[in-house]
């Protein structure tokens, strides 16, 4: 049965359409879009400014938990916590406790695809219906004009199928512990109307033809793939792709929470069948995994040149901001000068904002609840600015 935790907060209304891992919302989490005036951040930070920082992230009215690890440029890692870790034992944050991921799985999921066209098994400008001939039918979509490289770059004008799932915030829990084959939520997809490819938007079916398509041409299935060759390949101890019908995590962990629109108050949402995210946002990892994750694709060690490159290639996605997407990951200009690069990722129950420069800096912020089920909404770009200002600290 859900269980469900009272805290103090006011009623939440709002009636904004709720897609897990990929609205607007999450988008500009996942791209660390900096709050405040440019150049804040580096003069701010001191060495207990992040700690001040994620202490301000939790309450009744914002989130129940927090996690961080920031890396310096010399490699050295601090953690911090705040909040509670579990509302109904009063249990803290576990230092580097496991946490869904959300669309920071993406990550994962195009290194796996880039590594494929360095072996010359997968083209990026190939059609999708070379490797999945007959699959992608969403009205108004030409299969034949969309490449792998838009599948990836999120130019492809497929419709997303979490739409169908997660039309408001009462959509989200039934489907806790609904185990949904990849097929399943292409079926969703197929229902829906897209557009012709080109411009840029953000769909999770983008990320679930691309684990078909390199479960495709190697004959291996996708969980197995990011294992042995991104996962065990860095050294990674601590992130795993859940298996069929695995609900808990494994490891430490700090609870996560969803509201509960019918009752206002927060459900455990800590067991959840992820399936439904798949290639596009199943993983379970660490703050400190992300970060080494990150640092290991920059330096090239997951990728080679020419596929590095391409990841790093840009189309815009504010123009505003100057924010640009690759192929799976965000380039966002940091208030103190230079780039990050990361992908955020939502997910009920965990929210999570990464990010590295060239240099070696890394930072991994999650929060125990979606930015949905917290009364104050100005935390978001608390949470952004946590990481601009761990990534622009002297």
């Amino acid at each position: 049965m859900p269980t469900h935790l009272t805290r103090p907060r006011r009623p939440v209304r709002s009636r904004r359409r709720v897609v897990a891992m990929a609205t607007t919302v999450v988008i500009a989490a996942g791209g660390l879009t900096a709050a405040g005036p440019v150049g804040a951040a580096w003069a701010e930070t001191r060495p207990d400014a992040i700690g001040q920082r994620i202490e301000k992230l939790v309450g009744p009215d914002r989130h129940p938990g927090a996690l961080a690890a920031v890396r310096d440029r010399r490699g050295r890692t601090q953690h911090y916590t705040a909040g509670v870790g579990d509302l109904r034992t009063g249990a803290k944050v576990p230092k580097n406790g496991q946490v869904r991921i959300g669309s920071a799985s993406k990550m994962f999921a195009s290194v796996v695809v880039l590594q494929l066209v360095g072996e010359g098994k997968v083209k990026l400008d190939e059609s999708v219906e070379t490797y999945l001939p007959g699959l992608v039918r969403s009205h108004g979509v030409d299969a034949t004009a969309i490449t792998v490289r838009q599948l990836l770059q999120h130019t492809s004008g497929l419709p997303d199928y979490t739409d169908v799932m997660f039309q408001s915030k009462s959509d989200i829990p039934p489907y806790q512990h609904i185990y949904l084959e990849p097929r399943d939520l292409l079926d969703m997809a197929n229902a829906m109307e897209g557009r012709p490819a080109g411009d840029w938007a953000y769909s999770n079916t983008n990320y679930l033809l691309a684990g078909l398509i390199a479960q495709r041409v190697t004959g291996r299935p996708f969980n197995e793939l990011v294992t042995t060759r991104v996962i065990e390949r860095i050294g990674l101890r601590d992130t795993y792709a859940p298996g069929v019908g695995e609900e808990g995590i494994r490891g430490r962990h700090p609870h996560g929470y969803q509201i509960d629109e019918a009752t206002d108050e927060l459900l455990d949402f800590t067991r959840m069948d992820p399936n439904w995210g798949w290639a596009a946002g199943q993983l379970v990892s660490t703050p400190a995994d992300l970060n080494t994750f990150l640092r290991a694709l920059l330096a090239g060690r997951l990728l080679k040149p020419a596929q590095l490159a391409e990841m790093r290639t840009t189309v815009a996605v504010d123009p505003q901001s100057g924010m640009g997407y690759g192929l799976g990951l965000f380039r966002t200009p940091l208030s103190c000068g230079g780039v990050a690069w990361g992908h955020g990722g939502d997910i009920p129950g965990y929210s999570t904002v990464d990010g590295a420069t060239d240099d070696g800096r890394a930072a991994t912020l999650v929060v125990t609840s979606l930015n949905g089920s917290v009364v104050d909404g100005s935390v978001a770009a608390d949470r952004a600015a946590l990481v601009d200002a761990a990534l622009c600290a002297k």
